[in-house]
């Protein structure tokens, strides 16, 4: 027989049940909503078959989408609105783009407006030179783009790799970057696996540029070989950088892994799976 004791208890439990679980599930969802992939994870699969490779992206439940330069142009052989409808038909948002800034700039700010992105992303250094004066003209050129990207309602910026973490002159040639380019103009793409195969620590970056960081690449990283390999078998700590995602300003994850154990839909549905932990 239930005392009014062990009833109270159970209610009580179901009832803060019935408050936390959709709570949760909203919480859970809210952050799917917000993981994506660079789609250079899947480079030869969109160049022979652009909508086939989206319609399986979009099946292992991924729902944000970022596009790299190819062979085929900006969107893999389709036009920018037939990128952006194909992507919202299949329910993902093509969010954001990785261009060169070189004499094509204004024809990529063309179709960047067309497909209805929100970011573009300039995918490495723009000019040659690991030198202090080198990263300050990148960062006014950088201010530049942004407050072309700005008058098209795009937010401009920067995705970087293991050689912008090296020093010059006894600064960190990143860090010159970041100290002269506008906050508000030039947004970065933290590529996390990257920094720590440099021997840098993402969450020092957090700490010290608090919010500079609205998009990520998340790309676990074998460190002796300096490639990238399924979450969960390398050197980055994801639960750690997901712990800290607030004081980076985090808005979207995009995962990027550009070798495999097998395919990268193998690899990429095992990066989903360990994403649900989260």
């Amino acid at each position: 027989m239930t005392t009014r004791k062990e009833f109270l208890l159970k209610s009580g439990l179901l009832a803060t049940g019935a408050v936390l679980l959709p709570s949760l599930t909203f919480a859970q969802k809210k952050a799917e909503q917000n993981l994506g992939v660079q789609l250079y994870t899947f480079r030869d699969e969109m160049l022979a078959d652009a909508r086939g490779t989206l319609e399986k992206i979009a099946a292992l439940g991924i729902k944000q989408i970022e596009t790299a330069r190819s062979a085929k142009g900006l969107y893999y052989g389709l036009g920018p609105k037939e990128m952006k409808e194909v992507c919202k038909s299949l329910g993902m948002t093509l969010r954001s783009g990785h261009i060169a800034l070189d004499e094509n700039w204004a024809n990529t700010l063309d179709q960047a407006s067309e497909s209805g992105q929100e970011y573009l992303i300039c995918s490495s250094l723009p000019t040659n030179g690991q030198t202090v004066d080198n990263y300050k003209a990148v960062a006014e050129a950088f201010n530049k783009a942004g407050e072309d990207c700005k008058k098209r309602g795009i937010k401009f910026g920067y995705h970087n790799h293991e050689y912008e973490f090296e020093s010059h002159n006894g600064e960190v040639l990143y860090e010159v970057l970041l100290n002269n380019s506008q906050a508000d103009l030039v947004h970065m793409e933290l590529d996390l696996g990257w920094v720590v195969v440099a021997g840098k620590d993402p969450l020092d970056y957090f700490k010290r540029y608090k919010g500079r960081f609205p998009l990520w690449h998340l790309k676990d990283m074998d460190m002796e070989k300096k490639e990238s390999t399924e979450f969960g078998k390398g050197g980055l700590n994801i639960p750690q950088m997901l712990a800290h995602k607030k004081d980076s300003g985090l808005e979207y994850i995009f995962i990027e892994q550009e070798e495999y154990a097998n395919s990268p839909f193998q690899s990429m549905a095992h990066n989903m799976k360990y994403m649900k932990r989260f």
